[in-house]
């Protein structure tokens, strides 16, 4: 199974860090952000990686080469401008085959078994999500999860068995169906998460363990004091 990690962003909320330093490229306890999903990546058994890059993507391809360095294969998929989440997966679809493969976001922090998508039965044109509490900046959450069928339905939805709303961590697992037909272009992943809704092709699951979104200098921070400490 092949994986992709975004990180054609221009990360304009870590300015000024971000004027000479792509963001996934930032460390966290010493090590850039973009090597630890390598390493952990290659430990679940992901050897063959996409990486999107545009916002100093002459230091993303250069720091990732041909992957080697790791004993995995990398692409790098090259952007003019960034394409937002779902246009950068839908300009690399040709490298990621005809299986379901892993997207995660390149400016995250986590500890996910990226191993437990490996064997996920995804239906044609479906995508699974990691979901995760809502973080303090963002406390109307992105979906509500199911916990029945594994469902993710709309925060405006009301079911009995559906806990409070989530969000959505940047982990996810696509059938490429799920982007048939789109042109390449500028796009965000929202509007094909709410048309999968629609048609229950969208699951997920409720991950507890480590995550952040080093979307600051301050949680960049805050994310290294908190792993000094513990």
């Amino acid at each position: 199974m092949k994986a992709m990690i975004l990180a054609a962003g221009e990360g304009r909320r870590m300015r000024p860090l971000t004027d000479h330093i792509p963001k996934p490229l930032l460390t966290v306890d010493g090590r850039p952000l973009l090597e630890y999903h390598i390493l952990n990546l290659k430990a679940a058994g992901f050897d063959e990686l996409v990486i999107n890059a545009s916002h100093l993507g002459d230091q993303i391809a250069e720091f990732c080469g041909d992957g080697s360095h790791w004993d995995v294969s990398i692409r790098i998929s090259r952007e003019d401008r960034p394409l937002e989440t779902a246009g950068g997966i839908v300009k690399a679809l040709h490298w990621l085959s005809s299986a379901p493969f892993l997207v995660v976001n390149g400016d995250i922090y986590t500890d996910y078994p990226f191993k437990r998508l490996r064997n996920y039965l995804l239906p044609k044109a479906g995508a699974h999500l990691v979901l995760v509490d809502k973080p303090p900046d963002h406390l109307s959450g992105d979906f509500l999860l199911d916990r029945n069928c594994a469902r993710i339905r709309q925060p405006e939805s009301q079911f009995d068995n559906i806990d409070d709303p989530l969000t959505f961590s940047g982990v996810a697992l696509y059938h490429p169906a799920f982007f048939a037909g789109l042109p390449e272009g500028r796009r965000p992943l929202k509007p094909l998460f709410d048309r999968a809704v629609e048609n229950s092709a969208l699951t997920g699951e409720h991950f507890q363990g480590l995550w952040a979104d080093v979307g600051t200098p301050e949680r960049l921070q805050a994310l290294n004091h908190q792993l000094v400490t513990e």
